[in-house]
């Protein structure tokens, strides 16, 4: 339920700040005065576009904050979002400044315009002035039903069936139109393919070859220098250097007990004779495992050439090859599947018996929904004056369709009689107005919406009509918070709270102002409303039995 609406320098509001409460609520006033820039306001709090031009002239901003009481949907909202407070409830704010940048708030927090679109629709329900307009269009019919019936969720299904199934039938009339530049480019694919296959390079492989090859191509000089280093340590026969190191350290040894100075010099030989004794170990364990193989050589040589030739064939490393070869093969792999006609008309059938399921569904609850909510507004079009008359809501098979296998198209006999005929040929703008109004409230009935607003529906109606419709508002006041703004006294009067806007001149500037109404003051805005400018004491006793009544 909306708590207070706070609306500072929007459009020819200064600054109003506004409490409400449950039950009907009306605004009035003379045209021209700003009863729907309230609405407005507070669309734009709730989400709704703004730009520049809703800033007050000569304001730097215009600034709409919004407080609705806590609910057990709107409370999971917002803790899922991350917007709760300890105080609960929600403190919706929009600022635009006169540049036309806009900020979002949600309990003081960031948001964006979407978040309070979103939330908006949780809390909300605004009827235009003009929504009958909209009724007369089939989507609109189409949309209105499914909200009614809380078939949203089914919609979207279909929506979501169809758009797949259509997308695969896109492809597959794709491939049977270019089959013979798909087959070229198959071919092309399985050729290279084959060649990488019959080469199979191995990850690593190019690194592991030319190392070989380097070591098979130069096996006589790396024996040779391995020996000659080998000898030089230890086989020479002239002193070799590990004999004369290994002398050298047991006459150091010995001398070391006459000086301990030359312990130091003793230390860092003796890692030096060990060292040396380990590279002994090491060529000799190199020499019993390099051999000259000219066959391997051959064979490593060989492979080289394979690679390269390869490498230039695809134009790429030939260390790359092995990816190339993983990338050639998957792009073959989603070629073949996405080329097998077979295969595609399969899932093509599939995607579109899960359609058939998922609308056939839809078209069943559509079904039901439009013989109920038929029947609703046929009793409440009795109640508007409009006796005898009926209301249908028809389901024409058409081509399968992102919205479903059914046409909606609302049909209406205007007395007893007639064969009802759609709304757009036979109902006249009172009537048309009556409709809306009776489908509007029939619908809200339908939501869980704590907050219904009626801009001006009642427009095109008077009369006896305008005192049952008051009466439908403030049943539904008895159940949702109901905010209307309206022209006629008979709808004013049956409000459990009324709201006077009027506008005054400010500085030379037209400044609007609301203000609550007490039982006196009523009273002579009813008059206002029954008698126009002159108020006599008979529209003042009128003003009185309507607001008794």
């Amino acid at each position: 339920m909306l708590r207070t609406l706070s609306i500072r320098d929007f459009v020819i509001v200064d600054a109003i700040d506004l409490e409400f409460s449950a039950g009907f609520s009306v605004f009035t006033g003379e045209t021209g005065a700003g009863k729907s820039i309230l609405i407005d306001a507070l669309a734009l709090a709730l989400g709704g576009r703004g730009d520049a031009s809703v800033v007050r002239e000569g304001a730097a901003k215009a600034d709409i904050t919004a407080e609705f009481a806590a609910g057990p949907e709107l409370d999971a909202w917002l803790a899922d979002n991350a917007f709760a407070n300890e105080d609960g409830g929600a403190l919706l704010r929009r600022v635009i400044d006169s540049a036309g940048r806009s900020r979002a708030f949600i309990n003081g927090i960031a948001a964006t315009a979407t978040q309070l679109r979103e939330l908006g629709e949780k809390l909300v329900d605004i009827h235009g002035q003009h929504a009958h307009q909209s009724l007369l269009k089939a989507d609109a019919q189409r949309v209105l039903l499914d909200n009614q019936a809380g078939l949203q969720e089914e919609a979207k299904a279909v929506a979501a069936a169809y758009k797949a199934w259509r997308a695969l039938a896109k492809q597959r009339e794709e491939f049977e139109t270019n089959a013979k530049n798909v087959l070229l480019e198959r071919e092309r694919l399985e050729w290279q393919v084959g060649e990488l296959e019959k080469l199979a390079p191995r990850a690593g492989e190019w690194s592991e070859i030319s190392a070989e090859h380097s070591r098979l191509s130069h096996a006589a000089s790396l024996i040779e220098g391995a020996q000659e280093a080998l000898q030089a340590i230890s086989e020479s026969d002239a002193a070799p250097i590990l004999s004369q190191l290994s002398a050298i350290n047991s006459r150091l040894g010995k001398l070391v007990d006459l000086d301990a100075g030359l312990q130091p010099v003793l230390d860092v030989l003796e890692p030096a004779r060990i060292q040396l004794q380990e590279a002994v170990y090491a060529l000799n364990d190199y020499l019993s495992r390099i051999e000259l193989d000219p066959a391997r050589l051959r064979q490593v040589e060989t492979r080289l050439e394979d690679l390269h030739a390869a490498s230039r064939k695809f134009h790429i490393d030939a260390d790359a090859l092995p990816q190339e070869l993983d990338n050639l093969s998957a792009q073959l792999q989603q070629l073949a599947d996405a080329s097998d006609l077979d295969a595609l008309r399969a899932q093509e059938d599939k995607l579109k018996a899960a359609y058939m399921a998922a609308a056939q569904k839809l078209s069943k609850a559509r079904a039901k929904a439009a013989k109920a909510l038929g029947a609703a507004v046929t009793t409440a079009m009795q109640e508007l004056s409009m006796a005898g008359g009926r209301f249908e809501i028809a389901l024409q098979s058409c081509e399968p369709a992102s919205f479903g296998l059914e046409q909606v198209e609302f049909l209406v006999a205007g007395h007893a009689g007639t064969t009802p005929r759609p709304l757009a040929k036979v109902a006249s703008g009172g009537e048309l107005a009556r409709i809306s109004l009776a489908i509007s409230v029939i619908a809200s009935s339908a939501t869980a919406t704590p907050t219904l607003i009626f801009d001006e529906v009642d427009s095109g109606i008077g009369g006896g009509v305008a005192e049952v419709v008051g009466r439908l508002l403030r049943r539904l006041g008895q159940e949702r918070q109901v905010l209307c703004v309206t022209h006629l006294p008979q709808v004013a009067s049956q409000a459990n709270r009324h709201f006077e806007v009027s506008k005054r001149n400010s500085d030379g500037k037209t400044v609007s102002t609301i203000a609550a109404l007490d039982a006196e003051a009523r009273v002579e805005e009813i008059a206002r409303m029954l008698g126009g400018l002159e108020i006599t004491a008979t529209t003042r006793s009128h003003a009185r039995e309507l607001l008794a009544g």
